[in-house]
């Protein structure tokens, strides 16, 4: 008998040695560049020939690829060799609407969004499968309230699994402090769309990011018009505060002081900034038309808030109303630029799919105009990729030990060319590798 169980220990032992990872499902990418999008686009130590090795979902090793490497048994291996190896790309404000919307996300490399919806952009369709990761954001402080009853209201989203809250206008500068400061103490983080608090309050304070160029340039107003944009942020009437306080913003100049100073606040503050250019995108000289990238055929035009033409690119305006909005892109250009030359930090987000953006597409053309403030493209996949991890401490954007396994396999070096960010060989969500073609099905 004891002849027998000592056979059957020798026997397990034996197969335990010969299969140590079972149970576990190993992906090895090896050869090829591992960009470096790191520190805020600054550094430029690529690794090659590298090797990035996931388990399951996460990103457990990576680094320089030699022969000696230890490849876990009965891995999956990608060979990367001549190839480009980046994070998944993540919009930083867009909506998903629709199965169509999260494969366009998906074919155009973009593995995680923060997620918004209402109005004018609908409900959320959180069921795509598959789909990219979604960090959702919803609001506190769009109406005057008690600082209960906006810390009842926070903690609704938190219950929710909300994890990004966009504090907003009506919100005075203690309660704003409390709040963010609640935020993060239930792992959540805050973007700010201020009014009654002053952005200046708000980098102080902590807020991480802010969003919209329109909306967080309100600091360079008089102090009068700024309130009255506080009290009624959102009016449509070519007579409202908003629409007197964008005339306004039309009038400035490079020189302006106030320009400058709060030029000087957000190159200062550790707060990041998402200009959300692809609002104006196609109010914009020489613009490309939105559908004539091939993954536009999934998408209906009818799901999408004032969507270009389809043969033109372009939105069927009256002259004077074109004329006006064109102005607009072009004086935010020359806004972020000064915003930018002052050492402002940059997340890239779309806002789609208001005013004809569109899912997956409209991040490429965020890309495009943040290359045009003047930065690098280094910087520019900072933006969609690191600079996430950096501004609110997930563990996505990276490729590092213990962050999440959405990784692309380009064909083309995208330092050279940022359009080489949509000539991609592989995508993968998660640690799966996802079939680009079946998307456009």
């Amino acid at each position: 008998m004891k002849a027998f169980i000592s056979f059957l220990f020798y026997l397990l032992f034996a197969l335990s040695c010969s299969q140590p990872e079972t149970g576990k499902l190993y992906t090895l990418i090896k050869g090829g560049t591992l960009v470096d999008v790191s520190n805020n686009g600054k550094t430029k130590e690529d690794i090659e020939p590298a090797f990035v090795l996931l388990e399951g979902e996460t990103i457990v090793d990576y680094g320089k690829w030699t022969k000696q490497i230890h490849v876990p048994a009965h891995s999956k291996i990608i060979d990367a060799t001549g190839k480009y190896i980046l994070p998944g790309l993540m919009d930083g404000f867009a909506v998903q609407n629709n199965q169509a919307y999260a494969n366009a996300f998906l074919y155009m490399g973009v593995t995680s969004i923060i997620g918004v919806d209402g109005g004018r952009r609908g409900p959320f369709f959180f069921d795509a499968k598959p789909g990219p990761d979604v960090y959702k954001l919803e609001s506190v402080g769009e109406e005057p309230k008690t600082l209960e009853e906006h810390l009842n209201d926070l903690h609704k989203l938190y219950e929710k699994g909300v994890k990004v809250v966009l504090l907003m206008y009506a919100l005075t500068p203690d309660q704003l402090k409390v709040l963010k400061d609640k935020a993060v103490s239930l792992g959540m983080v805050c973007i700010g769309e201020l009014g009654h608090t002053s952005y200046k309050e708000g980098m102080d304070i902590g807020i991480q990011a802010f969003v919209h160029t329109t909306r967080y340039s309100l600091d360079v107003a008089p102090k009068e018009m700024a309130m009255a944009v506080a009290d009624e942020p959102f009016s449509n009437e070519m007579n409202s505060p908003k629409w007197k306080y964008y005339q306004y913003l039309y009038s400035l100049q490079p020189d302006d002081p106030a320009l400058l100073q709060h030029a000087e606040n957000l190159g200062n503050s550790s707060s990041f900034i998402i200009p959300t250019f692809s609002l104006l995108y196609l109010d914009l000289p020489e613009h490309k038309n939105p559908w004539s990238y091939p993954v536009s055929r999934i998408l209906n035009p009818d799901d999408i808030n004032n969507p270009a033409g389809k043969s033109t690119g372009n939105h069927d305006y009256p002259p004077e109303v074109q004329k006006n909005y064109t102005r607009m892109a072009l004086q935010e250009y020359m806004i972020e630029k000064t915003y930018h030359s002052h050492g402002a930090k940059y997340l890239a987000g779309s806002a789609c799919d208001v005013w004809g953006t569109m899912p997956g597409i409209s991040l490429h053309t965020e890309l495009e105009s943040l290359k045009k403030l003047g930065l690098t493209n280094r910087e520019v996949l900072a933006s969609a990729t690191s600079n996430f991890n950096k501004a609110f401490g997930w563990k996505t954007g990276k490729i590092d030990t213990g962050f999440v396994a959405n990784v692309l396999i380009l064909n083309k070096n995208p330092l050279e060319d940022l359009e080489n960010l949509t000539d991609i060989q592989a995508l993968i969500l998660r640690g799966k590798e996802i079939n680009r073609q079946d998307l456009l099905k």
